[in-house]
């Protein structure tokens, strides 16, 4: 595809991922990037469970994230053509380009749950909360709704709904806020219950089946549920697979550690689509703000004729909202781990909306003046270790498996 033009980049996904990739690719004035995505507004993710409240409208435009020298192509690619070089789009047309970079994101993963996908509600894309919204407001102010899965976006949702007034059941089918440390857990456990949240933990509360009316869980008990929200899990896109691409078990991109398709020099990954080694990283805006530009810098470095460099990602903690007057921000070490220190209550708010403000300052700031900052603290020991260990554990079974035979 290289011409007159330069050389031509593509993005698949226009999430936190997309967009910086994007933007970091515009250093290059003999680069002409193309990004394609299924919507013509920019979705801020990590406020979509406000979007459920109806606190935020979690869609921004891309004329205030996107670089203007990026091409933006509203549309959905149904295939890529590795051999060929090019992307098919839904609308019937193609794209071609010399380097793809590959940052379709994620979505609801099936519950795999008898009813789940008729009769509940997923939240993890912006048509499914705008789906949510309308049976929502038809409910009676009074009823049950039941948020299935009590991770980061349950937790968020089920605080959002209690602060309005709602009556809300969370069914964690385990422990709530399993990522958290125990001290983050009880400073969470003692907002929502503040706000009225009824809190179902343990393996017994893995729900079994979803009704119209209606949550089943493991134990028997049947929660009356005028309105059933689905949080549990995360899927990605099977785009990749579709088009012969190798995947992980969950249809991940695999790469190496620069972020390069184990199966194309030419395609490269970043965000919650791509498997470094086979180990990816913890799905989320944290991670992806910071695969996003190591990819641009991937395809960057071959452009200039250098060798890549590993991917790096630091990870400062986790932050989660509990409603509009307080929230969480459970730190974390580089590598990962929840240390027992936490910031709650109000400050815990004001900390997330701190940090939800600066990623999209950090797009805008990306935008205008690529490649100028660099955001994280970075973190390539963790990388290192688990690629070790499964090296060890793949050995260990190779040599298992040969003592068997023999």
């Amino acid at each position: 595809m290289t011409g007159n033009t330069g050389t031509a980049v593509v993005v698949i996904g226009g999430g936190y991922s997309g967009v910086m990739a994007a933007n970091r690719l515009t250093q290059r004035d003999d680069v002409t990037v193309t990004l394609v995505n299924p919507r013509p507004a920019f979705v801020d993710r990590v406020r979509l469970h406000q979007l459920v409240g109806g606190t935020d409208e979690a869609v921004v435009e891309y004329r205030k994230v996107l670089a203007a020298d990026v091409r933006l192509v509203v549309d959905t690619v149904t295939r890529i053509d590795a051999a060929g070089r090019t992307v098919t789009l839904a609308s019937g047309g193609t794209v071609g380009y010399d380097h793809l970079v590959y940052a379709v994101g994620s979505g609801s993963a099936d519950p795999g749950v008898p009813g789940a996908a008729e009769f509940a509600y997923p939240i993890a894309t912006l048509e499914e909360v705008q789906r949510l919204r309308p049976a929502l407001d038809a409910a009676p102010a009074a009823a049950v709704v039941t948020i299935v899965g009590a991770g980061p976006t349950g937790i968020e949702t089920a605080a959002e709904l209690a602060e309005q007034g709602r009556r809300v059941t969370l069914v964690c089918g385990g422990v709530l806020g399993p990522y958290l440390h125990a001290r983050g857990r009880r400073s969470v456990a003692g907002r929502l219950a503040a706000l009225g949240v009824t809190v179902l933990e343990g393996p017994d509360t893995k729900v079994t089946a979803v009704t119209r009316d209606a949550v089943r869980l493991r134990d028997g008990r049947e929660l009356p549920s005028a309105v059933t929200i689905w949080t549990a899990g995360f899927g990605v896109p099977d785009l990749a697979r579709r088009s012969g691409l190798r995947t992980d078990a969950l249809g991940r991109l695999l790469t190496d550690e620069t972020l390069t398709s184990v199966d194309d020099v030419r395609i490269v990954a970043a965000g919650d689509s791509a498997a470094p080694s086979g180990l990816p990283y913890r799905m989320g805006c944290q991670s992806a703000v910071q695969l996003g530009p190591q990819a641009a810098r991937t395809v960057l470095s071959r452009l200039a004729g250098e060798e890549p460099a590993p991917a790096e990602v630091g990870f400062a903690g986790l932050c989660v909202s509990l409603g509009r007057r307080a929230g969480i921000f459970q730190l974390a070490s580089r590598d990962d781990v929840a240390k027992k220190h936490h910031i709650g209550g109000r400050p815990g708010a004001k900390v997330k909306e701190l940090i939800c403000r600066s990623i999209l300052w950090q797009l805008r700031y990306e935008a205008r003046r690529p490649g100028v900052r660099t955001w994280w603290a970075k973190d390539a020991k963790r990388q290192q270790l688990l690629l070790r260990a499964a090296r060890g554990e793949a050995q260990a079974t190779a040599q298992r498996a040969a003592a068997e035979a023999a």
